[in-house]
C-alpha cells in the first residue's frame, strides 16, 4: 500500500511540471520570432531564395519577387539614407506573448492562424514602451528594411505640420504656389495646401491600377525611363474637375504636392528633415530609406523602407499625441488636426461600403467617435493607432491581391485586440 501510494505522490508530481511546462509553452516571452517560410511561399520565390526582380506592375514586382523586392528595395532605385539615433529608445517586452482570439467569418481564429493564412511579412503589437508580439515569416528579420508602399504618406503630412510649427510653411490655407513659383499658373500651383492634406485638390487623376491610369504615368514620369523632374511631371495633371476641397479623391498627386512643398519650403531633402525632426527625436534604432527620383526628390506619397520596431516607434509617438522620447515632436495640435474623426456628411467621410473610413491629414479614419486610426500601403502595409490605450499595431505584407479578405480579417483582429485594454 504504502509503494502504491508512493507511485501516486510522484506521479502527482509529474503531472504538476507537465502542466507547468505546458503552461510556460503558451507563455512564451514576446521576444521575436522567425519562420523561414509562409502561406503559400512557393509562389513567392521560396525555393529560389525569395529573389529580387525587375519592379514592375504589380507594384514591386511578380509575385515570386515580391518578398525580396519588399525586403530590398533600396537595390532597386536611389534611395536616401535616414540615419538612426544615437541613443535608441528602448523597447521592453512582455513577459509573455498577448493571445488574440477572433471571429472571422464563421470560425474562430487566432494570431497563429492569422499569420499562417495570410501573407504577413512581419508583424507587430506593442503598446506604451513595451512590445507584446512580433513575428515574422519568409525568412524576414527584425534587421529588413520593410517597404511601406502609401504609408509614407502619413510621414510626408506630419513633417508638413513639423514646417509649419517651425515657420518654414506660414498656413495650410496658403496655395503651393506661395512656395514653388515654378508651378504657378497651374492647377497644382493654385491648390491650397489643405486640400491636398484632405487628397482633395480637385485636380483630375484616376488611381484604379489599371490602365489607362495616371498613377502609372506620374509614377513612370518620376521612376521610370522618361526621368522627368517633379515640377515637369506634376505640371502634366492641369485639369480641374471640383474646387479645392470640396470632394475626396485618393491621389498620389496630391501628396507628391505636398513633397514640393516641404523641400522648397525648408530648402532641406525630406530624408534629412525627417532624420533631424522625427527618426533620430523619437529614437529610431535602425537606418531606413527613401527612393528618390532623377532630381534627388523623395517620393513623399510611396517607396519608403524601415524596420518593424522603428514603424512601431512612430506609431507610438502618434498614440502619444506627437511625443515620445521624453518630448514633442510633433505639434500636438496638428496631430489631433490629422486625426480628429470626421462628422457624417462631411467630404472627408468615407463612407462607401467597400471602404467605410474617414480621411484626415494623409492619414485614415476608423469609422465611429473614437479616435482610431491607420497608416496604409498597398499590398498589406498598415500601422493602426489607439492613442487612448497607446496600443499599436505594425503589419507588412505582400499580397498578391490588395483589396483580398486578409485586410478584413486584419481590422477583425484588431478589433479584438482593442477590447482587451478599453477600460485598462
Amino acid at each position: 500500500m504504502f509503494a502504491w501510494r508512493s507511485l501516486v505522490a510522484v506521479l502527482a508530481v509529474v503531472m504538476v511540471f507537465q502542466e507547468a511546462a505546458a503552461r510556460a509553452q503558451q507563455l512564451q516571452p514576446a521576444n521575436p520570432v522567425f519562420s523561414p517560410t509562409g502561406p503559400d511561399a512557393e509562389a513567392y520565390g521560396e525555393k529560389l531564395g525569395y529573389p529580387t526582380g525587375p519592379s514592375l506592375s504589380p507594384p514591386m514586382g511578380k509575385q515570386q519577387n515580391m518578398i525580396g523586392n519588399f525586403s530590398h528595395a533600396d537595390q532597386l532605385a536611389p534611395t536616401h539614407t535616414v540615419a538612426p539615433a544615437e541613443r535608441p529608445l528602448p523597447l521592453l517586452r512582455a513577459a509573455a506573448e498577448i493571445s488574440v482570439k477572433f471571429t472571422f467569418g464563421k470560425e474562430t481564429a487566432s494570431l497563429a492562424k492569422y499569420l499562417d493564412t495570410n501573407p504577413t511579412t512581419g508583424l507587430l503589437i506593442a503598446r506604451n514602451d513595451t512590445i507584446l508580439f512580433e513575428h515574422y515569416q519568409y525568412g524576414r528579420t527584425d534587421r529588413d528594411r520593410l517597404v511601406s508602399q502609401s504609408m509614407a504618406k502619413t510621414l510626408t503630412g506630419m513633417l508638413i505640420g513639423i514646417a509649419i510649427s517651425e515657420g518654414a510653411i506660414h498656413s495650410v490655407d496658403d496655395t503651393v504656389q506661395t512656395y514653388v513659383p515654378e508651378l504657378k499658373g497651374t492647377e497644382m500651383g493654385s491648390t491650397p495646401i489643405r486640400a491636398l492634406l484632405h487628397m482633395a485638390s480637385g485636380i483630375a487623376f484616376t488611381e484604379n491600377f489599371g490602365n489607362p491610369d495616371d498613377n502609372i504615368r506620374l509614377s513612370n514620369s518620376l521612376l521610370g525611363p522618361e526621368r522627368l523632374d517633379p515640377i515637369t511631371a506634376v505640371s502634366r495633371f492641369n485639369k480641374r474637375v471640383a474646387p479645392p476641397d470640396t470632394v475626396w479623391h485618393y491621389s498620389n498627386l496630391d501628396t507628391e504636392g505636398l513633397s514640393l512643398v516641404l523641400t522648397h519650403a525648408t530648402h532641406m531633402t525630406m530624408s534629412d528633415y525627417l532624420q533631424s525632426r522625427i527618426w533620430q527625436p523619437m529614437g529610431a534604432e535602425a537606418s531606413a530609406n527613401w527612393q528618390v527620383d532623377s532630381t534627388g526628390q523623395e517620393v513623399g506619397y510611396c517607396c519608403f523602407s524601415a524596420t518593424l520596431r522603428d514603424y512601431a516607434r512612430f506609431g507610438l509617438l502618434l498614440a502619444h499625441d506627437g511625443a515620445l522620447n521624453g518630448r514633442q515632436i510633433i505639434p500636438r495640435q496638428w496631430l489631433l488636426d490629422a486625426t480628429q474623426p470626421v462628422q457624417q456628411g462631411s467630404f472627408l467621410a468615407i463612407n462607401h461600403e467597400t471602404n467605410p473610413w474617414g480621411y484626415g491629414y494623409q492619414t485614415w479614419l476608423m469609422p465611429g467617435p473614437r479616435r482610431t486610426f491607420f497608416l496604409d500601403g498597398r499590398a498589406g502595409q498598415r500601422i493602426i493607432v489607439d492613442p487612448t490605450t497607446h496600443l499599436v499595431l505594425v503589419h507588412t505584407a505582400v499580397r498578391a491581391k490588395p483589396a483580398d479578405a486578409g485586410s478584413a480579417e486584419l481590422v477583425e483582429l484588431w478589433s479584438s485586440l482593442l477590447k482587451q485594454f478599453q477600460g485598462n
